[in-house]
């Protein structure tokens, strides 16, 4: 899929289910060697990745990158840990979200810009079982709708 100059790589479905999401952000990603070649070839997976603040920096968690076939012994662990390109104002936004508790930082969606790895995070709270339920039953009416189904 590619929209503008935009290849999306990996979306996280999961992340909207789950969560109610807003304030989105797009940010580089801190890749190493052989990974933005295998991005571009293999892809990514962020199912259950998430986002977290150490040391002033933003982190994602559980990102899962393929090692490059052609990598041999310079790939690199596939699940590690990769520093998110953020400005101080906004790693300190987030931190202070998370902090009034209640919110997380998701990743929603992996692409290519340019030729530059971004990630566009977004602040989520969770959904409540009631609410996924709704979810759920939305997505079948507007399905039905599609179909041309009366009720």
């Amino acid at each position: 899929m590619k929209f503008s100059g935009i290849k999306i790589i990996a979306q996280n479905k999961k992340a909207a289910f789950n969560y109610f999401l807003s304030d989105f952000t797009e940010c580089g990603i801190e890749l190493k060697g052989t990974e933005i070649k295998s991005l571009r070839v293999n892809g990514a997976t962020i199912g259950d990745s998430y986002i977290v603040i150490r040391n002033g920096n933003a982190e994602i968690i559980n990102m899962y990158i393929k090692p490059y076939e052609q990598g041999n012994l310079f790939n690199h662990d596939p699940l590690r840990s990769r520093r998110l390109l953020l400005h101080k104002k906004e790693i300190k936004w987030f931190e202070i979200k998370i902090k009034q508790g209640g919110f997380t930082v998701v990743p929603t969606k992996i692409y290519l810009r340019g030729g530059k790895a971004k990630v566009e995070i977004a602040l989520a709270k969770g959904k409540k079982l009631y609410d996924k339920r709704e979810t759920i039953k939305e997505r079948d009416i507007k399905r039905d709708m599609d179909k041309g189904v009366d009720y």
